[in-house]
């Protein structure tokens, strides 16, 4: 079986974890993962419950630099046809692919370990899903948020301002308090 990234260099058979056989491309590093052996090894290895908040914060502290092969496309070596890619945003962002035909994966050098660190590794179809994707870009943009609002009001005020609206959210007439604040703030600036 050829390499998805190196088409002149043939696969080698390693284990990936114990009881995760893969093939291994001795020259970029990455691996191919056939589909069943993946599968099973997830029902026998459960992924953790993990929440778009937990990933989100993951993500922003990794440090990790993908493979230079990691912007080149991909073939199935089964089939011959491009492997989909799904992004994962990280502060330098990757891709991870997988075969349309067989299910299989492909990941360039070093991502499996990354995949690890992020909880990822054991439910790699979520980077494939359109709704986790979605439940990440938007924990992503509630952070971004956070992070601007704590450096436009210093971190003493914006902790307050972060519980008022946990408090606010909680109670049945919170929409109240949000424009009595609105108006206030509003008003004293015009």
């Amino acid at each position: 079986m050829q390499s998805p990234k190196a088409r002149q260099i043939t696969l080698q058979e390693r284990d990936l974890e114990p009881g995760l056989p893969a093939q291994h491309c001795p020259e970029t590093g990455g691996v191919w993962i056939e589909r069943d052996p993946y599968e099973q090894w997830c029902r026998d290895n459960p992924p953790e419950d993990l929440s778009p908040e937990d990933l989100s914060q993951r993500l922003a502290n990794l440090d990790f630099s993908p493979a230079p092969e990691d912007s080149k496309a991909a073939l199935c070596p089964h089939s011959g046809k491009i492997l989909i890619r799904a992004r994962v945003d990280a502060p330098q962002p990757f891709y991870i692919e997988r075969s349309p035909e067989t299910g299989g994966i492909w990941l360039d050098g070093g991502e499996w370990e990354v995949l690890k660190q992020l909880g990822l590794h054991n439910q790699l179809d979520r980077l494939f899903s359109a709704d986790w994707k979605a439940q990440l870009r938007e924990q992503t943009q509630v952070d971004r948020q956070r992070t601007a609002t704590i450096d436009k009001l210093g971190e003493p005020l914006a902790q307050k301002v972060f519980e008022l609206a946990d408090e606010l959210r909680q109670h049945p007439n919170g929409d109240f308090g949000v424009s009595y604040l609105t108006q206030v703030v509003i008003n004293s600036q015009g």
